[in-house]
């Protein structure tokens, strides 16, 4: 990347970092509200509207996340926090997935809703503070 393209990205770190913290918490407090419908035995959680509101915030987080590792030059599998991070997600998506409609029973439904929210707990404390060391999920470390 030429210094004037670097110096384009960069001015809107700020912002970008922003809608990125923003998209985290809506999309964190949306799958609250869509679990515990599911804890209420509603089907509302599961509605048309709520879901594609649940995409689109995950789109807006997925590319501000995108856009901020680009913009610092941040790679998974080489900052380890990111790579924390990244394997974070993923577990709280899978859980997530199962506490909403893949897991078999209620109670499975209710154990992996917990477990969720703890992953996005997680990811969040490893976001705020970069500290991959006491999170890492590598052996030895």
């Amino acid at each position: 990347m030429r210094a004037g393209q670097w110096a384009a990205v960069i001015e809107y770190f700020p912002s970008v970092r922003s809608v990125h913290v923003a998209a985290a918490l809506s999309s964190g407090a949306l799958f609250a509200l869509r679990g515990l419908a599911m804890w209420r035995g509603s089907n509302l959680g599961m509605s048309a509207p709520v879901r594609w509101a649940s995409y689109a915030i995950d789109t807006v987080l997925l590319a501000a996340a995108v856009t901020l590792a680009h913009a610092l030059h941040l790679v998974p599998f080489v900052d380890r926090w990111l790579t924390t991070k990244i394997g974070l997600v993923t577990l709280y998506v899978v859980l997530g997935s199962l506490a909403l409609k893949r897991a078999p029973t209620p109670a499975a439904r209710r154990l992996s809703l917990g477990l969720a929210l703890l992953a996005f707990l997680a990811v969040y404390l490893v976001a705020r503070d970069h500290g991959a060391a006491r999170w890492a999920l590598a052996a030895g470390r």
